[in-house]
């Protein structure tokens, strides 16, 4: 197999995003669009990367690490120009250089490796990256001569009537022979409109040495969509999510309402799991099997194991352990772990803090750093008071404990085994193994004194 490169083309500042945010990290299924490019780059084989860097080149950089070489285009002169800044990284290397923009999320691995197959089988000098649109108005027409090959690009304004008719278009993307590439981009000029140096000169620049140049046709026209404005973003996370759902359906996942679904693409879900519509799966998410996620349900960074049911929660960097049931509107902020089959209900936030199995937390309560064991019963308004205003502190309760309700637990403290609490009561010392904790002040009975409140006037 040849050597082969890439070049991701990503020195745009993207002026009609109208954002302080660097074009090509603006987000697309959770995560920046150049990230999902290297992405699918990274598993053509590639040998070497560089990234063309120019406005916000720090933030790129600082998000691709080492996954990538950069090459700072100082200045914006067209795309010849930007992959003729690569010279001293590239330019005196044998093989093939993929050439792809950084704003072009949706193009697939699967695409890709079909178009450098297809370039180095062929021996061309250069491979255009085609698609067939439904309407090809305001693309770059791929003309071809007899022998398939491509003949010329033709810009729509440059176009005669029947080149308009053609629907091949240029994507932008590219296979190149490098030392063809790099010796071509010295003879590219900029006598046009914009003073610029394009990168589609080149192909002409090889026809006219009587060079072969080829296209490739990829199968979607969607994966060609380079994203310029907030419409275009829009678009492409809709196909981007449109995309996920039926990959994860395919595997055996059931979506009510695929359309109003979100799954970010790092997400992975078992078979026989049911999302409910609202649904939004974020960052490495995992869903075990035979789960049932309820409607509008918001999970970030966690495990969730086989046979959990989530009704209407958010959680967020947790574990969740099989056959444990949660909500509706809990909230697990980070390091919360629920254990095997347990219970925690309606407006019950948990914090920092881990749950037994089969340990029940019924409603509206708060459990932050905490630890509980396996079989407690924790009643309704509860409230593990962690912190003074300085510090945090925790709460332990052993196994087959009961949490009476209304009761304040102020930690420092330790329920031990088989302990209970009074109902509204403020406990402050810790209750040793089989005891009852009680807090709370000696009800009186005033006799008739409510016949004299305002209200019984």
């Amino acid at each position: 197999m040849e050597n082969r490169y890439a070049i991701i083309l990503a020195a745009g500042k993207g002026s009609r995003m109208k954002s302080s945010l660097y074009k090509v990290l603006h987000h697309v299924a959770g995560k920046p669009m150049v990230e999902h490019v290297i992405e699918q780059v990274e598993a053509v084989n590639v040998d070497e990367i560089v990234t063309i860097v120019g406005f916000g080149a720090e933030m790129v950089k600082n998000h691709l690490g080492e996954r990538s070489k950069y090459a700072l285009q100082t200045e914006q002169l067209g795309t010849g120009h930007a992959v003729l800044a690569t010279a001293d990284l590239l330019k005196d290397k044998k093989g093939t250089t993929l050439v792809i923009c950084g704003d072009t999320p949706l193009l697939t691995s699967k695409t890709l490796k079909e178009l450098v197959k297809h370039h180095e089988e062929t021996k061309a000098k250069a491979t255009i990256l085609s698609a067939v649109a439904r309407d090809a108005s305001g693309y770059g027409r791929i003309i071809r001569n007899e022998a398939n090959l491509v003949e010329k690009i033709v810009e729509q304004k440059d176009a005669s009537e029947s080149e308009l008719l053609i629907n091949e278009f240029n994507t932008g993307t590219y296979c190149f022979d490098n030392e063809f590439l790099f010796e071509a981009l010295t003879q590219v000029g900029n006598n046009n409109a914009q003073g610029e140096y394009y990168l589609p000169d080149v192909i002409s620049i090889l026809k006219n040495k009587g060079e072969v140049v080829t296209a490739f046709v990829m199968d979607s026209e969607d994966e060609s969509m380079g994203v310029n404005d907030r419409v275009a973003l829009a678009k492409a996370s809709q196909l981007m999510t449109e995309r996920i759902n039926k990959e994860h359906m395919k595997n055996g996942v059931t979506f009510i309402d695929p359309a109003n679904t979100y799954i970010e693409s790092d997400v992975v879900i078992g078979s026989d799991t049911i999302i409910e519509p609202g649904v939004y799966l974020r960052g490495k998410t995992v869903i075990g099997s035979k789960c049932h996620i309820g409607a509008h349900s918001n999970i970030f960074n966690s495990k969730i194991g086989d046979n959990v049911v989530i009704h209407s929660s958010t959680i967020e960097e947790s574990i969740i352990n099989n056959g444990a049931d949660i909500g509706p509107y809990a909230h697990l902020r980070p390091n919360a772990e629920i254990g095997e089959g347990a219970h925690i209900g309606n407006f019950v936030e948990i914090k920092k803090a881990t749950i037994g199995n089969n340990t029940k937390v019924g409603h509206l309560t708060y459990v932050g750093d905490a630890t509980l064991g396996e079989d407690i019963n924790v009643g309704c308004g509860t409230v593990f008071v962690n912190y003074d205003g300085k510090n945090k502190f925790h709460t332990t309760i052993g196994d087959h404990s009961f949490i009476g309700s209304g009761t304040n637990l102020v930690a420092p403290l330790t329920i031990g085994r088989n302990a209970a609490t009074a109902a509204g009561s403020t406990i402050t010392e810790d209750v040793p193994d089989g005891d009852l904790g009680i807090a709370r002040g000696r009800q009186s009975n005033l006799e008739g004194y409510a016949k004299k409140m305002p209200y019984n006037e």
